[in-house]
């Protein structure tokens, strides 16, 4: 007996680890829901198959379990159905996937993470099982909630979850005062920032590395350039160019410049007529108010915020115990103390309070990434 159930609680990792995949394919694209993957699975007597499959539509609808349900049909009686995050249970813009699951028949459902939402969080488990059908949790939950921890964390702490990418050189730099943009990693880790920016729903820098290094912080890997993120600028006195890639491509991917009310009503005109969306921010010590900033942010659905300004924006957001995960690419080539501009942070003065959850490389740079502990 203890061997069946080691087999079954084995084939429950091996699915839903496939679904946590499947999930990953519209990170960045579901607006204020998250990206949730299902998968439906029959088995009929000679071996299990998928027949189901479905992740969050681009939008936020409709939800992967009625896509999945729909594909398999009939083969969804009896089958076990994965899903990633509980089974909605509320009535929305369309019924409860909860209710769906059990009108279609299925026999099992297997979870990963939990959803913190008060109208759901165990109470979409709870309609399944007064149905009578069996429910697993918690399988590969952590592989789950990390995936989605922009939607969890914008539940629970109503801001984004904040990434701080940096590109470190081998001396701790991650620039050179007055040059711009200085090449640390190599074209693999290059084209890994890209595909980190296809997944979130924004990103940000300062003013300063607008001005100095005028960059487009879009995606542009083959394919992946219509997944782009809503770009955020702090500019606390509208001091971006109105002739810089940021405010020349506004009107084809969305930029946000967070400036005082009070910056110069010209400036903010001409911005505005390119396309730019101005959003007031409060200032301290004439800085963008970053807590009250991520607030906003998050009443617009943002959940994933991809930090990759310079210096100081990321010694601010770490001063004020606002980042969440730290991704760090280490490169090979030193840039020297003279003129070179300090990491405000490296491998071996990550802060308090964070744990390593992956290293990889790419190519010759090294990559590592620290989450928050929970």
């Amino acid at each position: 007996m203890a061997a069946a159930s080691s087999s079954s609680d084995e084939t429950d990792r091996r699915f839903m680890a496939a679904t946590i995949r499947l999930s990953r394919h519209h990170l960045g694209l579901t607006a204020t829901n998250p990206s949730v993957g299902t998968l439906i699975v029959h088995d009929d007597g000679s071996g299990t198959r998928i027949v189901g499959r479905g992740v969050t539509a681009i939008g936020g609808r409709p939800h992967a379990e009625p896509q999945a349900l729909a594909e398999a049909g009939e083969l969804a009686r009896g089958a076990t159905a994965y899903v990633t995050l509980e089974p909605c249970a509320h009535h929305g813009r369309t019924p409860p996937c909860a209710e769906a699951l059990i009108t279609s028949g299925v026999a099992r459902v297997v979870g990963a993470a939990s959803d913190p939402d008060p109208r759901v969080s165990g109470r979409g488990y709870a309609m399944l099982r007064e149905a009578g059908i069996e429910v697993v949790e918690k399988v590969l939950a952590d592989e789950a909630a990390d995936l989605m921890a922009g939607y969890l964390n914008r539940s629970v702490s109503k801001r984004p979850e904040v990434t701080l990418k940096l590109a470190v050189s081998a001396d701790g730099m991650i620039g050179v005062k007055g040059k711009g943009q200085v090449a640390i990693t190599g074209p693999e880790a290059r084209a890994q920032v890209h595909a980190m920016r296809a997944e979130a729903d924004a990103i940000l820098a300062g003013i300063g590395t607008a001005l100095a290094d005028d960059p487009e912080l879009t995606c542009r890997l083959p394919g992946l350039q219509g997944r782009s993120p809503v770009r955020i600028v702090l500019d606390a006195n509208a001091r971006l160019p109105v002739n810089s890639k940021l405010a020349r491509s506004a009107r084809e991917v969305p930029v946000l410049l967070a400036a005082s009310i009070d910056a110069d009503p010209a400036r903010r005109t001409s911005l505005s007529e390119c396309g730019v969306e101005l959003i007031g921010a409060d200032l301290v010590d004439g800085r963008v108010a970053l807590p009250e900033l991520l607030d906003d942010l998050a009443g617009r659905g943002i959940s994933t915020l991809m930090v990759e300004g310079g210096a100081a924006v990321a010694g601010q957001f770490l001063k004020d115990g606002l980042v969440d995960r730290i991704a760090l690419y280490s490169g090979t080539a030193a840039i020297g103390a003279a003129g070179g501009v300090p990491s405000p942070l490296s491998r071996d003065t990550i802060p308090a309070g964070f744990r390593i959850v992956r290293e990889a490389r790419f190519g010759e740079d090294r990559y590592a990434e620290w989450t928050r502990k929970g």
